[in-house]
């Protein structure tokens, strides 16, 4: 891996590892603007999920859940695990494009800032891709 490729790995990791732990840790101690808007997803989710949770207690653990998707792009052995915990975490954070369309959108094509919050999980996508990528390309030549 030549110099510049190193640099963007570990830019690309740290730049993960800063968003979703300072993310995740303002739910977690309650400073996050995006609680109202968690709460009304669980709100609209909650007859679909199996169980009960209080608001409260489901923006802290999804906060924490945020926290430890961030430590394992800063611990490379857990980078596997960081990007199979993103999935199930983007698919939850882009639900409110589709179950909360008034919170969402202000029009056609036409976020409102929620939404635009929700959409720039696109960039968090790509790279996340960029690093499954890299690693399987690390794991090639390190097998070769």
């Amino acid at each position: 891996m030549g110099r510049e490729e190193r640099a963007s790995f570990i830019f690309s990791h740290v730049a993960l590892f800063i968003v979703f732990v300072w993310f995740g840790a303002l739910k977690v101690f309650g400073l996050s603007p995006a609680t109202p808007l968690v709460t009304e997803l669980l709100a609209r989710i909650t007859g679909i999920i199996p169980f009960h949770i209080s608001p409260d207690l489901f923006v802290m653990l999804f906060g924490g859940f945020e926290v430890v998707i961030g430590l394992c792009f800063i611990i490379p052995r857990l980078q596997r695990a960081g990007l199979i915990l993103l999935v199930p975490h983007m698919v939850t954070t882009i639900l409110p494009l589709f179950l909360l369309p008034g919170i969402a959108w202000q029009g056609i094509l036409a976020p409102t800032l929620e939404g635009q919050y929700i959409v720039k999980n696109v960039i968090i996508i790509a790279l996340a891709i960029s690093i499954y990528v890299d690693s399987k390309k690390s794991y090639i030549c390190e097998v070769k």
